[in-house]
């Protein structure tokens, strides 16, 4: 078993994995005024809550787009198992071929998406991502990591209408019970959720113009689930891509 761990903008996912299951999925959130004792600590208590001795974790690896906690974290899972983590970057090896303009630009947590998503469902695909960014990669069927597109993600949406605007204000994330709102609240939740829903839609029509051929499309993140099930097309939706990922970047270099 390994300790999987995934820092983005405004989460951070950590989970346990093995090659038979993944043991949970739990997200805390970024933090850059925490200590490594303070992450130490929050990630200890999660692995007490769902009974995982530390003594049956072989090692670690971490992916992280914050490059100043990329360090802190790395103290922080040295403190509970001893071990000092891998970190996804230069010189990890992934197997992923990337043919971008600066293949070092590209984010982590996209590299380890890809890499689960060719392992997990083969290629063309399209992976999806959805957190303080909704991230589209499109692996074609070559398994080559091609490029993508990064737009605005739900919450990062409302709080920039609630905060750039006098009169509108944050609402809860959930489905709207139509796209006609009939105050401000369901207009706002119809605009974000589903206008995300349709704009994913739209950019999944486009890509696979480009490509000449339609892909396996799959997402993940902590709110796929909110809004993957209003789009049209049909998309797989993988809680544990990212700590899939992480396994196999691990098991290659271990």
């Amino acid at each position: 078993m390994i300790l999987a761990i995934d820092m983005g903008n405004s989460n951070i996912v950590i989970g346990c994995i093995d090659d038979k299951k993944s043991y949970f999925e739990e997200r805390l959130s970024t933090d850059k005024s925490k200590t490594a004792l303070e992450y130490a600590i929050g990630f200890k208590t999660v692995l007490e809550l769902y009974n995982i001795d530390v003594a049956e974790i072989e090692g670690a690896i971490i992916s992280s787009v914050v490059p100043p906690l990329t360090n802190v974290l790395k103290s922080a899972v040295e403190k509970i198992i001893g071990k000092t983590p891998l970190v996804v970057g230069p010189g990890i090896k992934t197997g992923l071929n990337l043919h971008m303009d600066n293949p070092k630009s590209v984010g982590s947590d996209l590299i380890v998406d890809a890499v689960a998503g060719i392992a997990e469902y083969g290629a063309p695909l399209i992976l999806i991502d959805m957190g303080t960014a909704t991230t589209m990669s499109v692996v074609d069927k070559g398994k080559n990591y091609i490029g993508g597109a990064i737009l605005p993600g739900l919450r990062l949406s409302m709080e920039s209408l609630s905060s750039r605007t006098a009169q509108l204000f944050n609402v809860s994330l959930e489905v709207p019970g139509c796209a006609i709102g009939k105050n401000t609240t369901d207009c706002m939740k119809s605009g974000i959720v589903l206008g995300n829903a349709v704009c994913i839609d739209g950019m999944i029509d486009r890509m696979e113009e480009e490509l000449g051929y339609t892909t396996t499309v799959v997402a993940t993140g902590g709110l796929a689930r909110v809004v993957i099930p209003l789009c049209k097309h049909k998309i797989i939706i993988d809680d544990a891509l990212l700590l899939k990922g992480l396994k196999r970047i691990y098991d290659k270099n271990k």
